[in-house]
């Protein structure tokens, strides 16, 4: 049968008495108490088990509440719990990389000249890359022509296996370049997308935003603007 909490306190007050101690030396361990599902009052100097699924109030010694116990959590609301804590922690932690990352853009770029200055050292080594690849093009048209030249006095019968290996060698090296080309171009455009993005944060924070206020400045940012200038930039090609 479980003792009352005036019961434990009148059984340590004796304890105390049988060993000369005083009443401030009672160990504080609290006393658990709660009411049952069939609505009768428990108590114990330890988490009580048929009230594992209610609040359970612990007590200091001299009755006032420490604390108010929650009930004890199923394995589902308990991986719930845990789920969250990590959502939770995960948020706090690119909210620190938020902040972390606008603190370093702004010291990196105190101005939109400095920004401007690295947009094109950034641009510059496509651009060289992109200028390689034309004067291939070039080079591999010279190339081609006296083979053509060559393949007309064949009009009406087959080439001879040396020239038509050489055209195709032409053409599949002419292929690689124009796709290596449209790669560069694809890179200029992200390169563009990325400071694009970046130049719009910074402006904000020059003008006195919060560090991290803004959320995290993700690769992903700059792969949807680039995705997004894409279509303006075939137009105007054509």
């Amino acid at each position: 049968m479980r003792a009352t909490a005036l019961d434990s306190m009148k059984l340590a007050f004796l304890a105390l008495l049988l060993h000369g101690a005083t009443w401030a030396a009672v160990p504080s361990a609290g006393i658990y108490s709660c009411v049952d599902p069939s609505g009768k009052k428990l108590t114990s100097d330890r988490p009580i088990a048929e009230c594992a699924n209610r609040e359970q109030k612990l007590l200091n010694p001299d009755g006032s509440l420490r604390k108010v116990v929650p009930p004890t959590m199923t394995s589902d609301e308990r991986a719930e719990a845990e789920a969250a804590e990590r959502r939770a922690n995960a948020e706090r932690a690119a909210q620190q990389d938020a902040v972390r990352r606008d603190r370093n853009l702004v010291t990196r770029f105190p101005n939109e000249a400095a920004h401007r200055k690295a947009r094109e050292a950034a641009l510059d080594d496509v651009r060289k890359a992109i200028r390689a690849s034309e004067d291939r093009l070039k080079l591999l048209a010279a190339e081609r022509k006296p083979l053509l030249d060559e393949a007309e006095f064949y009009a009406d019968k087959p080439l001879p296996p040396r020239l038509r290996q050489q055209l195709d060698a032409n053409d599949a090296t002419v292929e690689a370049q124009r796709s290596l080309v449209l790669n560069q171009q694809a890179e200029v455009v992200r390169i563009n997308a990325l400071f694009d993005v970046e130049l719009e944060r910074l402006k904000r924070l020059w003008a006195g935003a919060v560090p991290g206020s803004m959320g995290v400045l993700t690769p992903t940012s700059a792969t949807a603007a680039a995705a997004a200038s894409a279509p303006r930039k075939a137009a105007s090609t054509k």
